[in-house]
C-alpha cells in the first residue's frame, strides 16, 4: 500500500514543479526587477526602459481618505515621467529604504517576482522578449495599516 501512495505522489509532484530555469534566466529576471526598483529610487529613466515593456499594465492600491483603499493605474509614460521628476527634484528615498527582490518563479518565457520598496510591495510578471526579460504587469500596494 505504501508503494502505491508513493507512486501516486511522484507524478503529481513532478507536474507541480516545472523544469528549473537556468541561472542566466534567474539572474536576468532579478536584474530586470532590481533595475525597475532602482529606476524609481534613482530617477533613472534608462533603467525603467531596460526593464519594463512599453505595453506594461501597472495598477496600485493606497490608503483612501476615509478608510479603505483607492486604486490607480500607471502607464509606461507615467513611470518615465515619475523617474524624471525624482531626478529633477532630487527626491530620492533614504539610503536605508527597503530594496529587495524575491524571485517567485522563472520559466523559459515567463516569470514572477516580488519587489519590496519604500512605497510597499510590487508583484511583477515578466516575459522574455528577444532574449531580454521585461516587466509586463505590476500589481502593488502600500503597506497595510499598522504594518
Amino acid at each position: 500500500m505504501k508503494r502505491m501512495r508513493a507512486w501516486l505522489v511522484v507524478p503529481v509532484a513532478a507536474l507541480s514543479f516545472p523544469l528549473q530555469a537556468s541561472a542566466q534566466d534567474v539572474a536576468g529576471v532579478e536584474h530586470a526587477a532590481l533595475s525597475y526598483l532602482e529606476g524609481f529610487y534613482e530617477g533613472d529613466q534608462d533603467k525603467i526602459r531596460r526593464s519594463v515593456h512599453p505595453d506594461v499594465v501597472k495598477f496600485g492600491f493606497f490608503p483612501a481618505e476615509g478608510g479603505g483603499y483607492a486604486g490607480e493605474p500607471m502607464s509606461f509614460q507615467a513611470m518615465l515621467d515619475f523617474a524624471a521628476d525624482v531626478r529633477a527634484r532630487g527626491n530620492h528615498p533614504p539610503a536605508d529604504a527597503p530594496k529587495s527582490v524575491e524571485i517567485l518563479e522563472v520559466l523559459d518565457q515567463t516569470a514572477a517576482a516580488k519587489v519590496t520598496a519604500w512605497w510597499g510591495s510590487d508583484y511583477l510578471h515578466l516575459a522574455r522578449y528577444d532574449g531580454e526579460w521585461k516587466i509586463v504587469h505590476v500589481l502593488w500596494q502600500t503597506p497595510p495599516p499598522g504594518a
